[in-house]
């Protein structure tokens, strides 16, 4: 998946409080490539520092015309995330995305960043059903999943919570989390008189 709002690292002030490092040999997978259009990199032989790690791992020179070298790679399509903004959505379907993705990582790369329960409805309106939307971030229950459904998502993405799952009890408790969140979504539709997620849409949703 391309990520197209992190030409660097932001700073991550918890990370920056613990000292966090990367110990000696290890590498992030998804940033361990030789491919040129990638800077990529390998273990090195002393723990570094995890933002200087990232930020020489980061090509800041990537253009949107790197997204047809990486789909001239796969037959899978290939999907935009970090779009928050009706003009980054349109420059995804000009060059090629299968699909975007609304998120602002978590919130942990530049302070003040929209949420992205405030840019779904933007982007969705860009793009007008030419591609999926999917959203990223702040889905911790049902209810989160049927707003981000009624504000045109046409699916979420969950990852912290499936994390906590997995800390918890392996596989299964990522199995639990997402039960969890299915059981959740089908009682929150229930009571918004909602019976299939065909019937799900922006009247679910006031905004303040």
């Amino acid at each position: 998946m391309l990520t197209v709002d992190t030409p660097v690292l932001g700073r991550r002030e918890r990370d920056l409080r613990n000292r966090f490092e990367l110990p000696a040999g290890i590498v992030q997978a998804n940033f361990e490539t030789d491919h040129p259009l990638l800077l990529g990199r390998r273990g090195d032989d002393n723990p570094v520092d995890f933002a200087a790690y990232a930020n020489t791992s980061l090509d800041p020179t990537l253009t949107w015309e790197a997204l047809a070298t990486l789909r001239s790679w796969t037959k899978l399509p290939v999907l935009v995330k970090g779009v928050v903004t009706a003009e980054d959505a349109l420059l995804a379907l000009a060059h090629g995305a299968a699909g975007i993705v609304v998120s602002n990582h978590g919130g942990r790369q530049l302070d003040g960043a929209i949420l992205t329960a405030r840019a779904l409805p933007e982007v969705v309106e860009a793009v007008a059903g030419a591609v999926p939307v999917l959203v990223d971030g702040g889905i911790r229950r049902g209810v989160d999943v049927l707003r981000a459904l009624a504000l045109g998502a046409r699916a979420v993405l969950v990852g912290r919570p499936c994390l906590w799952g997995l800390a918890v009890d392996g596989e299964a408790g990522v199995h639990a989390v997402l039960d969890m969140l299915r059981q959740e979504l089908e009682s929150a539709m229930a009571l918004a008189g909602r019976a299939s997620l065909a019937s799900v849409d922006r009247t679910l949703v006031v905004a303040r």
